[in-house]
Formats: structure tokens, sequence, C-alpha cells
């Protein structure tokens, strides 16, 4: 078991209040984040934000992992994702993954393929209940 760890600190309230979040690897080491930063624009992230960086970050890797299965090694993996937040719903409904990538000697087809089977396999992917989406394009 792999146990990984972050920490949220609020005061206030939920439109005035302010939060800091923390994570073990001190990539977020009291990082601002507001009602502006997750419903507006403000400076600092959010929830959604740190969700949809791990959704692309975790979908990348596994990607990366089942292309080694294949037979083959990625150049690069460009993904990004959206992740969608119906507030009068209070769910994330949908997460939109887009894929650019370059790997040598593979077929659209195959990489179409194993990208679709990396999206199912993505420990991410699976706790999201949310719609998972994905577009592919092998560029040269």
């Amino acid at each position: 078991m792999i146990n990984r760890r972050a920490n949220a600190v609020w005061k206030g309230t939920g439109k005035e209040g302010v939060g800091v979040m923390s994570t073990q690897s001190t990539v977020l080491d009291n990082t601002q984040y507001s009602f502006n930063t997750r419903f507006a624009e403000g400076k600092g992230t959010n929830p959604e934000e740190l969700v949809a960086a791990a959704h692309a970050g975790c979908f990348a890797m596994q990607l990366s992992f089942l292309l080694n299965e294949a037979g083959f090694t990625a150049d690069e993996l460009n993904v990004s994702a959206v992740i969608t937040l119906d507030p009068s719903q209070g769910a994330i409904t949908k997460s939109a993954l887009v894929l650019k990538g370059k790997v040598p000697s593979i077929t659209a087809e195959q990489f179409d393929e194993i990208a679709h089977a990396a999206k199912e396999k993505c420990p991410i992917s699976k706790l999201l209940n949310a719609e998972k989406t994905l577009e592919v394009e092998l560029v040269a």
C-alpha cells in the first residue's frame, strides 16, 4: 500500500473565507485557495484544478506503462485535463482528457486503442464518478 497525504485549512465563511493547502511533498506549501479561485478567477489554486492535474498526470503515466508493455516508447505524451464542476449539482460531472502523443513506429489505431485502455486503467479515472472523455492525436 502507498499512502499520500495532503492537508487543508479553511478559515471563515464559504464565500468570504480563505484556506491553504499543503502536500506531503511540499509542492503545495500553504498554497492559498478561496471562493474566487474556485468559482471565479483569483490567485491561488482550487480542488478541481488539482484533480485535473492529477488525472492528466496519472493518465500520462498509465499510458506510458501500457505503451511500454506493447513494445513502444513515447517521445512525448502531452495531456491536458478539464474538470467540469456543476455547482447546481454540487458534483464534478466530467473530466475531458486531450492527448497529443509522439510515439515512434506506432499506428494511429494502435495508439488510440492503448490510450483508451489507459483511460480506463488509470487509478484517478477509477476514482472519478463522472463522465470521462478522451481525444487522441498521434503527431509525427
